[in-house]
């Protein structure tokens, strides 16, 4: 974006020490959008003062977070929204200037090579032996434990780069390479784990849910593929004394999941310094609100 006498006036003012100066003077700079990024990165590097430069850190990161807060909006209005490009969003939260054309190029990769082992003539069970073949064997990912110290296994162009995921950005690569190869698989609501599901037929999130309609023939875990059938998650729910109610085998939507990987990457920024970010994601939270 081109210097103007009013962004030069705004730049000029950011070194004021009264805040609510500070305040209305970003207020109108974030009004031009991420058109003037080149403009604050270069007043950055000209600038010696630390604390002048860390306001301006404040209004590129503000900037890109009001971009994310309108990308995020239309994505959610989408008739049926893509999960995996919902997760790159919540990606773009700490690499705003993340290019998805790499993760996608990987995952059309990894699913050109499960498809080319898939027939019809593969039982449900065969055909996820296959994706667990290419997904953990021939592309290496791997799974680990949740951890809120280590943000980047909950941001998906880190999973892909570092082939290393939680449960649930692993659960999300599972899911969407199944989408793409009309495998009728869903993350389930079982409680303190993200598992994922594998039903016998695709599932219509605009139909009302039916009480005890299961449909599920087998259940995936996304760390590393491991099976368990229905018998293993009951014996799970007794061990942790948790009553099974239909809700915990109905699928979850898009929406759902991505709203649920925003609340784990929340509880990473839990200290006083990092609050603001805490947040700034529970807002994106709400946005994803049934």
């Amino acid at each position: 974006m081109n210097e103007t006498k009013e962004i030069n006036a705004l730049f000029h003012l950011l070194d004021d020490p009264d805040q609510e100066v500070f305040d209305t003077v970003a207020s109108k700079i974030l009004l031009f959008g991420k058109e003037i990024i080149p403009n604050l990165e270069n007043l950055w590097e000209n600038t010696i003062d630390e604390s002048i430069q860390e306001r301006i850190e404040q209004l590129i990161h503000r900037v890109h977070y009001q971009d994310l807060q309108i990308a995020i909006q239309h994505w959610t209005r989408a008739e049926t929204p893509d999960l995996l490009q919902g997760a790159m969003l919540v990606a773009r939260y700490q690499f705003p200037d993340m290019q998805p054309n790499p993760v996608m190029t990987e995952i059309e990769r990894i699913k050109r090579n499960i498809w080319l082992e898939l027939n019809n003539y593969l039982t449900p069970l065969e055909q996820i032996n296959v994706l667990n073949s290419m997904i953990y064997n021939y592309f290496g990912l791997k799974g680990e434990e949740v951890a809120y110290m280590r943000k980047n296994q909950f941001f998906i162009n880190q999973v892909m780069e570092a082939k290393r995921g939680n449960p649930i950005t692993n659960g999300i690569i599972y899911q969407s390479l199944c989408a793409m190869l009309d495998l009728p698989v869903y993350a389930v609501n079982i409680p303190r784990q993200f598992i994922l599901a594998y039903f016998d037929s695709f599932y219509d999130f605009a139909e009302p849910p039916k009480p005890d309609d299961y449909r599920i023939l087998f259940f995936i875990d996304p760390m590393q593929g491991q099976i368990y059938s229905h018998q293993d998650v009951e014996t799970y729910l007794k061990r942790v004394s948790v009553p099974p109610v239909p809700a915990y085998y109905r699928p979850q939507s898009n929406k759902q999941i991505i709203r649920f990987l925003l609340e784990e990457l929340a509880k990473c920024f839990q200290e006083d310094k990092e609050r603001y970010r805490y947040d700034e994601l529970v807002n994106l939270i709400n946005m994803l609100a049934d």
